[in-house]
């Protein structure tokens, strides 16, 4: 009988690994409890801080303003990427489906500082065109982050959608189903655990944009990783510490969540099984 070594490269490598993706957010979590205004002495605990990020209005509009945005986007690049990947899975003999292919891909590979120069070249033609946007905002926001986010949510279901069993929905219209029909009641829900990894990363994806987000936004819209970035330029305030160990903790949270609701469904499986 082989006897498994408590120290092995594979567990030291593990444990390495997870110290170098972990420790930095356990350290920035400590000091967003320190009571001094410069982040690297430690003055005592205190959540000094957490308070005056609620009272900071610029940093709270900033963290609604994302919300918004990546909300809209995630589900704006939801149906648009939905109807391209049906498109590219369902429709194999379409004229140019090899381009449209190429022109979704397109996104993942371009560089945010090509993709955010040309939606802005793009948002300026249109104001001296046909005289909209007035303003770039949101709305330009909005757009933008559609438009790469699609791409993504485009991969991630179309992956799905090829291992779909085509014979449901054979099966289906056979007995009278119109295609329409056959989507929502067959297709849909077969499909749903897609849709909804698309939907959160593409929500992740907006929510953390800056590049595209400083070149296609105005004075009046100011995300989150904008604010973050121009006071980490003039240096970083215990603030941002605070908000980041919010921002990790309701990530943990969610994760926590959609784990807990996978074992229960996979329990649950198990058990009718």
């Amino acid at each position: 009988m082989v006897k498994s070594r408590p120290f092995s490269f594979s567990k030291v490598m593990l444990v390495l690994g997870l110290l170098f993706l972990y420790l930095p957010m356990f350290v920035l979590i400590v000091y967003s409890f320190n009571a001094s205004r410069l982040v690297s002495v430690w003055a005592g605990f205190s959540t000094h801080w957490y308070g005056e990020l609620f009272r900071d209005q610029q940093i709270l509009s900033a963290v609604w303003m994302s919300l918004k945005i990546a909300f809209y986007s995630a589900s704006m690049a939801v149906c648009l990427g939905t109807l391209c990947a049906f498109v590219m899975t369902r429709f194999k003999r379409i004229r140019g489906r090899t381009l449209l292919s190429s022109m979704i891909s397109a996104p993942l590979v371009m560089p945010e500082v090509i993709t955010g120069l040309s939606l802005l070249l793009l948002f300026v033609q249109m104001a001296q065109t046909i005289g909209w946007p007035v303003d770039r905002g949101m709305a330009t926001i909005w757009i933008a982050h559609t438009t790469f986010c699609s791409a993504y949510v485009a991969v991630v279901v179309s992956a799905r959608l090829r291992e779909v069993d085509r014979s449901m929905e054979e099966a289906a219209m056979d007995l009278g189903c119109t295609p329409f029909k056959t989507f929502f009641v067959i297709t849909l829900p077969v499909i749903m655990p897609a849709l909804v990894s698309g939907w959160l990363l593409a929500f992740t994806l907006s929510l953390d944009d800056l590049v595209i987000a400083s070149f296609v936004s105005g004075p009046g819209a100011t995300t989150l990783p904008m604010v973050v970035f121009s006071s980490v330029r003039m240096g970083v305030s215990p603030k941002i510490n605070a908000l980041a160990a919010l921002i990790i903790l309701a990530v943990s949270l969610i994760a926590f969540i959609a784990w807990y609701l996978m074992w229960r469904a996979e329990k649950r499986r198990r058990g009718e099984a």
